[in-house]
This record gives structure tokens, sequence and C-alpha cells, in this order.
């Protein structure tokens, strides 16, 4: 096994250390997973709606309460990419480590949250394809000058670690750094957090995953053999935050049990069947609605119907997943760094409306291993 790096500095010193949701090391795969988890909240609604007779227009204001939503364009203003006008779609995709409510289970000394899971979605124009592109949560970047959610503005900074811009100024600010360093302007943004993915994983029944070999994480709290398992909400959060038992101890190998997971979470929807059981359909939605935040255009479930609609016709096999191109920092062993000339193929070909090509990611430190687990 590679040489295990030192920790980003981000670990928790009392109990399973911060969970790392980071980004690479991801082997890059041609079948890819489409974002179906938005989908079945769809569903879930529409099972409200067929269950709920006189009941439907509560049941779906109901949900449309859960949803948090976040001015991001107000918080941005007009120094932003251009918008494409060609009917592709960006969506930024956060997995944020916030520990409300956890009680210290997921770590203590850690205040705020940060956006340690990052996913840029798009969904090209004609809507029956999308590429996936992970950005790496210890990447150095140029973090901009962003307003603060309660007022004031956080100053910027030359060389910040990537995730630190959602501690310093809220997902508006993740989306302002993750435009700034791709020209790619984002339309939407999703986020979940600890709590309700646990939680959304086990009002599923649990997901299937296939592992290759072992994997035991004390600091995660993971402890699989090789072969078939079905785990639940709790061994699922363990399974996309570990990383010190696969690859070489960083982020970069968890981005492979990442995007794995994702891959079995859409084969686990599919089993699913909303309007055989609308009263668990509606639970379901009920769960992930609490679970979601997003932008304010999108924060409604009416609005996330629409955009699953949008998205159910792209199917695993037209989906690319891959790791923006990384190079371990010279300066700390535990960040990574763009591949300028490598990063900027990638950000081009979203802008473009093509396909990624292959030879992006040839160079990069996140894309030498194969996943230690498959869907």
């Amino acid at each position: 096994m590679p040489h295990e790096r030192h920790g980003s500095g981000n670990e928790d010193h009392d109990g399973p250390p911060v969970a790392d949701h980071g980004p690479p090391r991801v082997r890059r795969s041609r079948r890819k997973p489409r974002k179906k988890v938005l989908r079945y909240v769809a569903w879930g609604a529409l099972g409200a709606v067929v269950a709920g007779g006189g009941g439907v227009a509560y049941a779906w204001h109901h949900l449309d309460g859960n949803i948090r939503g976040t001015d991001v364009d107000a918080a941005l203003g007009h120094d932003r990419p251009a918008q494409q006008r060609d009917g592709s779609m960006n969506i930024l995709l956060l997995g944020s480590d916030s520990r409300a409510g956890t009680h210290g289970q997921y770590g203590r000394g850690v205040s705020g949250a940060r956006a340690d899971t990052a996913m840029v979605l798009h969904v090209d124009k004609t809507h029956k394809k999308a590429s996936v592109v992970s950005i790496p949560r210890d990447t150095m970047v140029e973090r901009p000058q962003c307003a603060q959610p309660h007022g004031g503005t956080a100053p910027g900074a030359r060389q910040a670690m990537f995730n630190s811009s959602y501690q310093v100024g809220g997902p508006a600010c993740t989306v302002k750094t993750v435009e700034k360093m791709s020209g790619v302007r984002m339309d939407h943004y999703l986020e979940v957090d600890f709590k309700g993915f646990q939680k959304l994983i086990d009002e599923l029944g649990g997901v299937d995953i296939t592992t290759r070999r072992a994997i035991h994480d004390h600091n995660s709290g993971l402890s699989l053999t090789a072969g078939k398992h079905t785990l639940k909400g709790k061994q699922a959060l363990a399974l996309v935050r570990t990383r010190h038992g696969v690859g070489d101890g960083s982020d970069l190998g968890r981005i492979q049990l990442q995007q794995a997971f994702v891959k079995a979470l859409i084969h686990r929807a599919e089993t699913l069947d909303p309007l055989s059981d609308p009263t668990k359909s509606y639970s379901l939605a009920d769960t992930a609605t609490k679970t979601i935040s997003a932008d304010s255009d999108l924060a409604s479930a009416d609005k996330l119907l629409g955009l699953a609609e949008e998205l159910r016709g792209i199917s695993p096999e037209h989906m690319d997943m891959v790791t923006m191109p990384v190079t371990y920092d010279p300066r700390d062993p535990g960040r990574v760094e763009p591949l300028e000339k490598a990063s900027k193929q990638v950000w081009s070909a979203l802008r473009q409306d093509r396909a990624i090509p292959e030879s992006a990611t040839d160079g990069s430190v996140g894309d030498r291993t194969d996943s230690p687990v498959s869907a």
C-alpha cells in the first residue's frame, strides 16, 4: 500500500476524527451513475399525492417547508461566469460535515461546518448525458473574498484549503470559490449533512455494496470483510468518511468510496416502487427534503420535482465521474494542488458542453488506483 500521508489538519482528537468527506483519488470509470436520489424525493412526493386525497395540498406545503434555501444570487452579485444558454446545466453538490445534533458522535472539538464533499454535476443540453467532477477537499486554491451569511465580509486568501470556503462564508462562498477556479457558472447547489444522510439511508432500507478486500478504519469506525454487504445508515456514513483504511490514507482514496457508494445508492433507488407503499414513500420524501439544503431557486418540492424529471432520462452508462486533476502540494504532503493545464481541460469541456477527455486525468494522483468497493 502506498505510504500514508499526514492528515489534513481537520481531524478530531476525542473520538473518531472529522469526517473528511473529501474528494480525490478516483480511478476514471466510464460507467457512472445519475443523481437519482432527487428522483426518489420527487417520487415520494408523488406517492403522497396518490395517497393523500383531500390532504394533498397540506402534504405538498409540508414538504416545501422542509427544504432550507440560500439566496446565492443575492450573495454573489454579478461578478460571475456567464450563464450557459445552450440548455446545459451545472449543479454544485455538497456534503457538509456539520455536527449539529450528533452529540459528538463524529468527533468533538469541531465548530461550524465545511464542504467536505464537493461534486460539480454537469447535465448536457440534451439532458441525456452528464459529467461529475469531484473537487478534493484538501485542494489548495485561491479563495475569493466572500460575504458572510450573518453580515460582514470574509477576506480572500491566495492559498487556502478548498473546504474552508464553506466555513468562512457558507454555501455561497463555496459556489463562488468553485466558479472562480473553474470559470463555470453554477446554476444551482444542493447540500446534505451527516445526520440527514444517515437517516435517509436507513429509510431506504440500506444500500448494497461489494468490497474487493477488507477495509478497517478505526477513525471512521468502519470494519468490513471482503465480500457483499448491505450498509445501513451508520455504516454507510462510515464508508463515505473513510480514508485511513484505503489507498494512501489521504482524501484521495475516499473519493473512490464515495463515488462507488453513489452508484450503489442509485441501484438501490431503482429497485423501489414508490407507488406500492405511498405512506413509506411519503416518509422517505419527508426525510429527504429535511436532509436537503438548496439555493432559493430550487428550494421547493415542485422545483425539485421538475429537476428530477429533467434528470430521469440520464442512464448510468451516460454519466462520467472524474476527480479534478491534482498533484501533491510540494509545500505540504497532506495537501494537493490543481494540475493547471489538465484542470483547464476539464472545466473547458464543461463550459463547451462536451465530454471530458480521458487524457485530462492521466497525470493526476487522484486517478491511480482501483476502487476497493463496487456497487
